[in-house]
């Protein structure tokens, strides 16, 4: 059997076989895979009224110790986005009254941010949704070939510089 990326590297092979397309083989199946099951995320994440960066804010406040309180640059670099994506995410969630920013009492020009009861329930309700949807987009691989390719990208991750 043959994916697309099979396809591709054939039609190099026969245009240009004097370069090595061997990356393409694993970089072009990640960048598939990355548009295919965002795909599937969006569509869980909109079932619940939610975006995937909204969910991203939610989740990491809740796997967060409890009271489940972060800083803005907590959460940049927990949930990996910019100053001003968290801005951005915190004030439509605020809104929404899923979140709320209160001055940190060490330092009056600080803030930290927090679920609400309405931000905790509706992360708790989406999660387990979440879960079952990348449950079932892995479900062609048995456990020992997800602990392996979960490694695998692990070490990938280590080698650009994604580490904590």
């Amino acid at each position: 059997m043959a994916d697309h990326v099979d396809h591709v590297l054939d039609q190099w092979k026969t245009q240009r076989p004097d370069l090595d397309v061997s990356p393409m083989a694993v970089l072009g199946r990640l960048s598939r895979l990355s548009r295919l099951v965002g795909a599937e995320l969006h569509r869980t994440f909109a079932r619940h009224g939610l975006d995937a960066a909204s969910f991203d804010v939610l989740a990491t406040l809740r796997r967060s110790p409890p009271p489940h309180r972060l800083t803005p640059t907590e959460l940049m670099r927990d949930a990996m986005v910019t100053s001003g994506a968290v801005t951005q995410r915190l004030d439509r969630l605020e809104a929404r009254g899923l979140v709320t920013r209160t001055p940190s009492e060490q330092d009056r020009r600080a803030v930290t941010v927090a679920l609400t009861n309405e931000g905790m329930a509706l992360v708790e309700q989406v999660l387990p949704d979440h879960v079952a949807t990348e449950h079932r987009l892995l479900a062609a691989l048995p456990p020992t070939d997800r602990a392996a390719l979960a490694g695998l990208l692990r070490d990938l991750l280590e080698s650009l510089g994604d580490t904590r």
